[in-house]
């Protein structure tokens, strides 16, 4: 048959409980060896009937901790059926402690109504007592009773809680250190990324001018072309190794500052327009800015950044993809928005050389801007001349900050 198998409890006792078994039986038979009995003679049944309940408990002991509540069930019998022999100590002794075990380890139910069990019948056993006996001596059967039953159920009760938050602290402790351990990890692939972007936007206009000029002195073998090449090469070596000392001053950087006191600006649009008309001679390529900001327009640091990261990346784009032509970068801020567009000839093949691209600028402008909340367009747009033209459109969100100066 294909049935689904039974999962009986494991019945396999602890060597704990193996023990305790052993230890209280033979207390037992010493108690009666010894004649010490609980109550006086039952003339209906020989003494020796008095072990017939030490020895069940002693049983019930090897399956407290494995079927609890079933020890606790055969116990009760047992511990009722003591009480018509001469009586032992130590029946008495293993019956609370089956009580405790059924609490501590049975389950969540049994947990919560043994206590209350035990509690009622202590109470009801006392004013059965004092209502038959009518004598405050009556009270004491109630408190040994309350002894064997209910107080065992509630230390087993309050030692289960102190587990239940101990197991439940050790669960916090480690989802803490989980998400302490991610928070990390997110920090460092956060720090990777930020390197990323600065490292190819610092050093690769530089190379990009470097692949090029050098393409074109191999090409183009005359004194004249050998010269310039070298002469550009040398420049764009040159600020390429202070960019990259920069760059290693801000992985040496200590504090918590988001970019380093040296970032680059807005302002240094002018000289990186520059530079572009440097690199990009024999080209066809053209340069200009058109800055139509407010005057005095003071924005946040790393939105200058981004933003001439931006202008950086999109003029490398030119001089390794663009054709002959102009290519304009324009600024503009309105409704705290500051808007940063390029565009650049995209005709076709263009004559002379040029460097290889990984698209690598891209996605550290996607990331810039993402992390600003702005907007980034990229991608060929058509012209009324129907000739192509590439653009790059980025809007940052940059509240001005020179309205919060005091005058």
């Amino acid at each position: 048959m294909g049935g689904v198998p039974l999962s009986l409890p494991s019945l396999r006792p602890h060597r704990d409980d193996i023990l305790l078994a052993v230890v209280s039986w033979l207390g037992g038979l010493l108690l009666y060896a010894l004649g010490l009995h609980n109550q006086g003679s039952r003339d209906l049944l020989p003494g020796w009937v008095t072990l017939v309940p030490l020895t069940l408990l002693a049983l019930l002991e090897l399956i407290r901790r494995t079927s609890p509540q079933l020890a606790l069930a055969l116990a009760t019998l047992g511990v009722i059926a003591d009480q018509f022999t001469w009586g032992n100590l130590a029946t008495v002794i293993m019956f609370a402690d089956i009580v405790y075990a059924a609490v501590v380890y049975g389950t969540p139910s049994a947990a919560r109504r043994i206590p209350v069990t035990t509690g009622m019948i202590s109470l009801t056993t006392t004013i059965g007592f004092l209502v038959w006996f009518r004598k405050p001596d009556a009270l004491l059967l109630g408190l040994v009773v309350a002894a064997v039953s209910f107080a065992p159920a509630l230390t087993g009760v309050t030692l289960r809680n102190h587990r239940q938050a101990a197991e439940a602290a050790r669960l916090r402790a480690e989802q803490t250190a989980l998400l302490a351990e991610i928070d990390h990890n997110q920090a460092v692939l956060a720090e990777r990324a930020r390197m990323a972007r600065e490292l190819h936007d610092m050093v690769a206009n530089h190379l990009s001018a470097i692949a090029i000029h050098s393409t074109a002195a191999l090409s183009i073998d005359t004194p004249e072309t050998s010269s310039r090449a070298l002469a550009v090469i040398r420049e764009n070596s040159v600020q390429g190794l202070a960019e990259m000392r920069r760059l290693i001053g801000l992985l040496r950087q200590s504090d918590d500052s988001e970019e380093p006191s040296a970032a680059p600006a807005l302002d240094g649009l002018d000289a990186l327009i520059q530079q572009s008309r440097a690199f990009a001679a024999d080209t066809g390529l053209s340069f200009a800015l058109d800055d139509a900001r407010p005057p005095g327009l003071k924005l946040p640091p790393p939105v200058e950044l981004a933003a001439y990261r931006i202008v950086q990346e999109s003029l490398t784009n030119a001089l390794k993809h663009a054709s002959a032509g102009p290519v304009t970068v324009s600024l503009s801020h309105a409704d705290d928005t500051l808007t940063v567009t390029v565009t650049s000839p995209y005709d076709g093949d263009r004559p002379g050389p040029r460097a290889p691209g990984s698209g690598a600028g891209l996605v550290g402008m996607e990331e810039r801007v993402t992390l600003l909340d702005g907007v980034l367009e990229a991608g060929p747009v058509p012209r009324p001349d129907d000739t192509k033209m590439w653009r790059v459109r980025a809007e940052l969100p940059a509240e001005d900050n020179s309205k919060e100066l005091p005058i």
